[in-house]
């Protein structure tokens, strides 16, 4: 894969976790596909992974799993 940031052709998929929010509204989002390239130090998100993000937020109250009570 070719990092859009320096160009060379060593980037790799790796998957990270994301939070956004605090307190009640906390929404952890796990096994995000983010691009990593060992060139240049760069990770980033591509524009289809952004827009899957903000859709899961917009929609965050129907498919959130609850860990109130987990211990």
């Amino acid at each position: 894969m070719i990092c859009h940031i320096c160009g060379k052709k060593n980037a790799r998929i790796r998957h990270i976790i994301r939070s956004y929010g605090k307190g009640a509204t906390l929404l952890i989002i796990e096994n995000i596909p983010a691009v990593s390239c060992p060139s240049c130090g760069e990770t980033y998100l591509t524009a289809d992974t952004l827009h899957e993000i903000e859709r899961i937020k917009i929609h965050s109250e129907e498919l959130a799993v609850s860990h109130v009570g987990w211990a």
